[in-house]
């Protein structure tokens, strides 16, 4: 017999099938666990995803069992669901863009268990309003991870450019920065490759921008390859496919002084805590990259 668990919310009813499946097997985290999270965090996830695009990591069997990346809607996704037709290089394909209470709880009835979201809104796809820099450790520590993001802030304030930072709830962080979606992408991320460029030779022993793993020795990497067209970054607030079920979470720069910090640090049976305070209350407004360029190339980058 198959059960449903039903929500009405924003004027839509939407039907969580088999909430009783346990989708973290280790945690005894259900579906339902799941769409009641998304929907505790909703009115602090979703400015963060209105109007975007989204990649869906969906997971039918839970976290142990195989999983699939899904960019096309399905057919069976509800009309009011929002939409974006955006192009390929082969032709088109049509996003999921979640707008609303209702959408957010019928992803995680679909399994998704994390929504990862453009760096652009589909209005204007090729030109980006979020600048993100991944710092991926080549290890299990995490001081290198706090030290490159506080490093990371402070050149971005020599070029006036305030940030902000979260956890990614899986290896490292995230630091990103507001734009006032004037360049496009490949300038957006061209001035990312030096800005890292320029970090990583101020501290050549424990900073790269080597894409090659084998290349790195150890060091932290820089990763400014999301900043792309159809590039992804996870969303705040949304829950990583692991044990523990760790939340992507945002954080205030003091945060990342704390030494006891890590990605995985605030899960789905934590979330209470951290939405005790939103660090992200006051975001910085939009930033253009033109004068921030011009400061980066007096800087001498490599």
């Amino acid at each position: 017999m198959t059960t449903t668990k039903t929500f009405r919310v924003g004027g839509h009813t939407v039907e969580v099938s088999r909430p009783e499946k346990v989708l973290f097997p280790g945690d005894g985290i259900t579906k339902a666990d799941l769409a009641a999270y998304y929907r505790t965090v909703a009115q602090r996830m979703l400015p963060h995803l209105r109007g975007r695009p989204l990649m869906l990591e969906r997971h039918p069997d839970g976290i142990d069992g195989p999983a699939f990346m899904q960019k096309a809607v399905s057919d069976h996704f509800p009309d009011w669901i929002h939409r974006a037709e955006l192009p390929k290089e082969d032709g088109t394909v049509t996003y999921a863009v979640c707008d609303d209470t209702a959408t957010l709880l019928y992803l995680a009835g679909q399994a998704c268990v994390t929504p990862h979201r453009f760096l652009s809104k589909a209005d204007r796809p090729d030109h980006p309003d979020r600048l993100v820099f991944d710092l991926d450790p080549s290890g299990d520590d995490f001081e290198p991870v706090r030290t490159a993001a506080l490093g990371l802030r402070e050149l971005l304030e020599e070029l006036d450019l305030p940030s902000l930072v979260m956890t990614t709830g899986s290896r490292g962080l995230h630091v990103v920065v507001a734009l006032d979606r004037r360049a496009p992408f490949d300038e957006v991320r061209g001035f990312a490759h030096d800005a890292a460029e320029l970090l990583a030779s101020r501290h050549p022993d424990e900073l790269t921008t080597e894409p090659r793993k084998k290349a790195r020795r150890g060091r932290l990497y820089l990763d400014v390859q999301r900043n792309a067209y159809a590039q992804t970054a996870v969303a705040p607030y949304a829950v990583r496919a692991l044990p523990g079920a760790p939340i992507a979470a945002p954080l205030a720069w003091t945060d990342v002084t704390d030494p006891d910090l890590t990605a995985r640090r605030w899960t789905i049976g934590t979330a209470e805590d951290l939405l005790k305070d939103n660090p992200w209350r006051n975001p910085p407004r939009p930033r253009s990259l033109t004068t921030a360029s011009r400061s980066l190339r007096a800087m001498g980058r490599p």
